[in-house]
């Protein structure tokens, strides 16, 4: 009798346990919206959340350290995840960072910070922060664009990306005044929720190509007149994670919808060569450049990373010779890398940002090209100290991949490439992507921008500076490992950038309009 009551009593309990297990499953189902992992593997997913919560000091006593971790480390990766959350991003205790490792870089303070005044726009918004230049201003453009926002999202495509992670980060844009670079997927239905769109086509021509996978300018007009959140046009020359390698898109991978927006036929693979048709060298590209201008009346730039410059050389020159050019050129640095590649070119070809970047600057500084021209950096530059050190060495704006992906949910799982990304974002699998909650991260992406933008803008205020515009090389000092011990930046590669012409923030609010339109 008493083993049958011990049996009914055990069933009892083991039922109690199943049922609270699968209370938990349902609610991580149907009604968490807030953490991606828990709805897409409910019961399990709390396990991650679990170890993560345990996972500094894990790796304190058993692991890696904090700075450990590549390509994000946790203290990174951290600061980008409270930054998202609007909580406290701060660290106690002082730096775990070596600071006398090798190219460590310290940005300069002044003994009296910059004051602001009552009327300064910082004072009502202290994420306000927009781009000191604008493209296409000297080439007369039609449609002339400032950025709202010195940060930005880099080119990422729908079809690499969820269609929720492109809405997210759409609507975080919009959210926060910055652009949205569509990648060279194509514009599809989530680039257009209100976010102004930096439209980039690489050698697919994806969105813009004939049948038989050409540049088609007719489509490229037609694009922009029928959407006028479109500010600018970006060409890939290359990226950093893969420059000068074209690439499939297996057919098993096109949807109907992928399909139609990268004018593409469903089922077949598609290759993107290593090299555009549209042009073979630098004067035709520089008369392709023109053309899409004269066509589209938006300013067109152009996206590279960088190895040999004598190509650059001649760009310039012809800029010089026939006072015609691109209005932006995106810099990207080695270190960048959204696209998977093999790790042949992820780790040894093209040169990281700060070699690519001062290589390429002083090329147009000599030919007195600096002031003509948007430079845009990218390359892990989403942390404000480092984007101090790339406003220093000559950037106007700055865009970013991977921490933007971060901002919405990214676990730097590293596994962007299988389809299988845990976190919704780098996949089509409608199961997984159904864990992003659009409207939450959205919120995340914008306070990850406007925290971003009040950082940089209080380490600019502690150097003495009213914008990031106004650093200089001698305000960045660099660990070099000789006998010196630190240098300026501008003793580290040899040049002085040209000061940007900047007067004070009030004229950029009183002379633009933030949601994207120049007047």
């Amino acid at each position: 009798m008493h083993t049958i009551l011990d049996f009914i009593t055990n069933i009892s309990w083991w039922m109690w346990i199943v049922a609270v297990l699968l209370i938990i499953a349902i609610r991580d189902i149907f009604f968490n919206r807030k953490h991606t992992i828990n709805h897409n593997f409910p019961l399990v997913g709390h396990l991650r959340y679990l170890l993560e919560s345990i996972g500094p000091e894990m790796r304190q006593y058993f692991v890696a350290n904090n700075r450990e971790e590549l390509p994000f480390n946790r203290i990174e990766r951290g600061w980008v995840y409270a930054s998202s959350k609007n909580e406290n991003n701060y660290e106690g205790f002082g730096t775990d960072r070596n600071v006398h490792e090798h190219q460590h870089i310290f940005v300069k303070n002044c003994l009296i910070p910059f004051q602001m005044d009552a009327a300064h726009p910082n004072k009502t918004d202290n994420a306000f922060l927009p781009c000191a230049k604008v493209m296409g201003a000297y080439n007369q453009r039609k449609k002339p664009y400032r950025p709202a926002s010195i940060i930005n999202v880099s080119a990422m495509s729908f079809g690499s990306l969820s269609s929720r992670a492109i809405s997210s980060l759409n609507i975080g844009a919009q959210k926060a005044g910055a652009y949205h670079n569509t990648g060279e997927g194509g514009l599809s239905p989530y680039h257009s929720h209100g976010g102004d769109v930096v439209f980039h086509f690489g050698t697919g021509y994806f969105g813009v190509r004939t049948k038989d996978g050409n540049f088609c300018m007719d489509k490229m007009k037609a694009l922009v007149d029928n959407n006028p959140f479109i500010r600018a046009i970006e060409i890939k020359l290359s990226q950093g994670a893969k420059p000068g390698k074209g690439g499939v898109l297996p057919g098993a991978k096109i949807t109907p919808q992928i399909a139609e927006i990268r004018g593409v036929e469903i089922g077949k693979d598609v290759l993107s060569p290593s090299a555009h048709k549209a042009f073979t060298n630098i004067p035709e590209l520089l008369a392709f450049i023109e053309a899409i201008a004269d066509a589209t009346g938006v300013p067109v730039g152009i996206k590279a990373a960088i190895g040999k410059t004598e190509q650059w050389e001649e760009l310039a020159a012809l800029m010089v010779s026939s006072d015609r050019g691109p209005d932006f050129i995106t810099i990207d640095g080695g270190e960048g890398g959204t696209g998977a590649a093999p790790p042949s070119f992820a780790d040894h070809v093209s040169l990281p940002f700060m070699h690519a970047f001062s290589k390429i600057y002083k090329i147009f500084q000599h030919h007195n090209l600096t002031e003509r021209v948007v430079f845009i950096g990218s390359g892990k530059l989403g942390f404000p100290a480092k984007a101090a050190m790339a406003f220093a060495m000559g950037v106007d704006c700055i865009n970013v991949a991977r921490e933007a992906m971060m901002s919405i949910g990214c676990i730097q799982a590293q596994v962007c490439h299988t389809n299988k990304c845990p976190a919704g974002i780098a996949t089509q699998n409608k199961w997984l992507e159904k864990g992003i909650d659009v409207p939450l991260k959205s919120d995340r992406a914008a306070q990850y921008f406007k925290t971003f933008r009040k950082e940089l803008i209080e380490i600019t205020h502690a150097a003495g500076y009213e914008h990031p515009s106004q650093f200089t090389m001698q305000d960045i000092d660099m660990n070099v490992d000789d006998g010196d011990l630190t240098k300026t930046l501008e003793d580290t590669f040899k040049y002085k950038k040209t000061p940007v012409p900047f007067s004070c923030a009030q004229d950029l609010k009183e002379c633009s309009h933030l949601g994207g339109s120049y007047k």
